[in-house]
């Protein structure tokens, strides 16, 4: 009979296995030219339904507006404004928001600016045309680094729940190598974390049970999204246990693989 995964390991299975590229992208946008930030904002949101823009006039609005959390996701900044300009305006956010995307979009072509911007950590950089192509290009470079910003963090917090969870929880490449293992699953088996990387997963199945993984467990993951059942393994000891065992595979065609010892 399947088993029922345990709600910790659902949510972290979910979390890694998919990301969702359908939420809405709030943008903050500062130009201290309040006609051009109203058109760049209306054609930012038409280019793109999924982005939002919430305006600010200068610097010093625009952090106002990112510490009172409205939930910012890109910033997209001019250069040449006055009491602080788009550089000294980027510092600022790096040390409060390090991984926040940022985008300088300004009228300034000067290479030396763009320069400045990237070795201060600027996410991207792009100089203001005359057209509304403009626009779509601008759109496109923030749904990108936001898409890239969001998948990080994903990632981060799926790891940070790994760390942590009850549950075993390890990843495997294509060949069936363990890329990672958090210290429950290691524990289970009486294994050192560093012992089971690089490590096959048929290092922890007794020899007769290793074709029944070959046979039905692995074939039936692709064709149902997920497999779920109760499978006996073996410890470094070479003591014999029964666990609760799930697989799914993530985008990146690596598999997740979830235990917990019911012997």
């Amino acid at each position: 009979m399947p088993s029922q995964l345990p709600s910790q390991s659902e949510s972290v299975l979910e979390t890694l296995a998919e990301l969702n590229g359908q939420e809405t992208i709030t943008v903050l946008h500062v130009d201290d030219e309040p006609d051009f930030a109203e058109v760049a904002g209306v054609y930012m949101e038409r280019e793109a339904e999924r982005i939002d823009v919430v305006t600010a006039r200068s610097a010093s609005d625009g952090l106002d507006l990112l510490q009172n959390g409205i939930g910012v996701d890109c910033v997209v900044s001019d250069y040449d404004m006055p009491r602080m300009d788009g550089l000294e305006f980027l510092d600022v956010v790096r040390e409060e928001y390090p991984n926040l995307p940022f985008i300088l979009f300004t009228g300034k072509g000067d290479e030396e600016i763009a320069s400045e911007a990237i070795s201060r950590g600027v996410t991207d950089y792009l100089q203001k045309g005359t057209g509304t192509d403009q626009y779509a290009v601008l759109a496109n470079r923030i749904t990108n680094v936001v898409r890239r910003y969001r998948a990080e963090q994903e990632v981060q917090n799926g790891y940070q729940a790994m760390e942590t969870a009850r549950e075993g929880i390890s990843l495997l490449d294509e060949q069936g190598t363990f890329l990672y293992v958090n210290p429950a699953y290691a524990e289970t088996y009486g294994y050192d974390r560093d012992d089971l990387i690089g490590e096959h997963w048929e290092i922890l199945y007794p020899e007769a049970h290793v074709e029944q993984v070959y046979d039905e467990i692995l074939p039936s993951v692709p064709e149902d999204g997920r497999w779920t059942g109760e499978t006996v393994h073996e410890t470094k000891a070479g003591e014999r246990i029964v666990v609760d065992h799930a697989l799914a595979y993530t985008d990146a065609d690596a598999m997740i693989c979830l235990i917990r010892d019911v012997t």
